[in-house]
């Protein structure tokens, strides 16, 4: 499936699970969020909302904000 299909940024396309519980996530879409080999991603998920993997800039401010309440004399 091309992205040039899909309106600017965006992209949809269905993906299996496979018998590990993995799934592929397509090349545009990687290509898209600078997603690479080796990298670590952040799953969040929520029965009424679905499920989301926020891209590289809001993981490393939720991290940010979670080491800063879990640990506030570090950041102070």
């Amino acid at each position: 499936m091309s992205n040039t299909s899909h309106p600017e940024g965006r992209f949809l396309a269905p993906v299996k699970v496979g018998p590990k519980g993995q799934i592929v996530i397509p090349a545009e879409v990687r290509e898209m969020f600078g997603i690479h080999a080796g990298d670590i991603l952040l799953l969040l998920a929520d029965k009424m909302r679905g499920i989301a993997i926020p891209d590289k800039a809001q993981t490393r401010e939720l991290y940010q904000k979670l080491t800063a309440q879990i640990f506030p004399e570090e950041n102070a």
